[in-house]
């Protein structure tokens, strides 16, 4: 048993008086972080010193009486979790100025903007007394509000905050809770090697697919059509913004069935494997190739070793990592020989030396999988990870491979 820290985000249910309140809070948080990031550059400019959050909140709280009174119609939660923000925007942006005078970085700095209203109107957190009931949430200031989903978030755990969100016009609260969580014994005992791609989302060394549903792509045209239709509508006029609402409703239809997609391959792998190896993407290196960018990110590559890690250490499964130069594409899963160029058009794999035919995806799930039971000193009926491994590993225990080895998994490929 060990306590850990969840989120949980579910959609709410208001009513008209209640979306006003989450309309103001929302304001009321914009402003806050504005106001401080307009109040730090002008101390900045004056001092050479830039003040904290706790400065900026007792600032604020000086002037709402006289300058802005209807702060006080909202929860004092809004506008100093929003004051934190801003702290921790600064905090992110001066690390990554240090990483920049180290040759360490090359992007962007990310100094903070100023929030528009234009762009969404955004989340606001709150803390303090947020109680959990199986068909609603209590928030300061706000009262009781109803759930679409009943029984999903964990009812009388300890609430440490809450955050409510808009998207394309439905609102949404996800709490951050502090819970005990029982460690989950890992009952599979094979092991999987998984290459990523563009066409198939997946492929995993056992000959297993799943298939990318590229939600971006399949929306392009519709996007396209609305984007025009928002562009001959008059700014500020009613039309204008009934355009706007439903391409951000095509947009958050798109986000949701990639995130379907990757939770579904996720949760299979760490699931049904007690040992899963993927390739450690640079997605960044890979997200500068313009041809390929919009279609790599479509894929989620990112999203997929996020969760990938999350989920071993939630199911005990074993995620080991394998170097990206590993030549897994160009290698021959059953003799080892390299090729010296291999072009991306090439989806089929023909060994020059052993004259062995393969899937090229396939070829590489098999080669990652080799190296990572080589990495870990597994072999067929090991343990998942042995001492001195130089793979990345991230999980629950040591559960014993009955199927892993590599010599296995190449014979059912070959026979068929």
């Amino acid at each position: 048993m060990a306590l850990v820290v969840r989120g949980y985000k579910t959609e709410l249910d208001l009513n008209n008086e209640q979306r006003t309140a989450c309309l103001k809070h929302a304001g009321c948080a914009r402003f806050a972080y504005n106001w401080g990031l307009a109040r730090s550059q002008e101390v900045y400019r004056a001092t050479g010193k830039r003040p904290n959050a706790l400065q900026l909140h007792r600032a604020l709280n000086a002037l709402k009486k006289t300058d802005f009174p209807w702060m006080y119609e909202v929860s004092k939660c809004a506008p100093q979790e929003a004051l934190r923000d801003l702290d921790r925007a600064f905090a992110h942006f001066f690390r990554r100025l240090e990483l920049r005078k180290q040759g360490k970085l090359t992007g962007k700095l990310g100094f903070p903007r100023f929030r528009k209203k234009s762009r969404g109107i955004g989340s606001f957190r709150l803390t303090g007394h947020i109680h959990v009931f199986e068909d609603r949430i209590q928030l300061p200031r706000l009262g009781r509000l109803r759930l679409k989903e009943c029984g999903y978030l964990p009812a009388g755990a300890k609430v440490l905050s809450a955050t409510v969100s808009e998207e394309a016009g439905r609102w949404y609260v996800s709490v951050l809770v502090e819970e005990d969580q029982e460690a989950v014994p890992c009952t599979a005992r094979t092991a999987v090697g998984v290459d990523l791609g563009v066409n198939r989302l997946a492929t995993l060394s056992d000959g297993t697919t799943f298939q990318n549903p590229r939600p971006l792509k399949q929306a392009q045209k519709r996007l396209r059509r609305l984007e025009r239709e928002k562009a001959r509508r008059l700014i500020g006029s009613k039309n204008r913004k009934k355009t706007v609402r439903k391409l951000a409703k095509q947009h958050v239809r798109v986000a949701r069935i990639r995130r379907d997609a990757t939770h579904k391959l996720t949760t299979h792998l760490c699931k049904n494997h007690a040992l899963v190896a993927i390739e450690d993407l640079h997605v960044t290196g890979m997200l500068k190739n313009h041809r390929l960018a919009q279609a790599l990110a479509d894929s989620n590559f990112g999203e997929i070793r996020r969760q990938l890690e999350d989920k071993a250490k939630r199911y005990g499964t074993w995620l080991v990592v394998i170097d990206r130069f590993f030549p897994s594409s160009k290698r021959c899963a059953a003799c080892g020989y390299i090729k010296p160029a291999l072009g991306l058009h090439e989806r089929t794999f023909v060994c020059e030396a052993c004259g062995v035919v393969l899937d090229r995806d396939q070829n590489a799930a098999l080669n990652v999988l080799q190296e990572a039971l080589r990495t870990t000193g597994s072999s067929s009926g090991s343990h998942a990870c042995g001492q001195g491994s130089s793979g990345r590993l991230t999980g629950g225990g040591e559960p014993a491979l009955a199927e892993a080895g590599t010599s296995h998994c190449l014979g059912s490929v070959l026979d068929g």
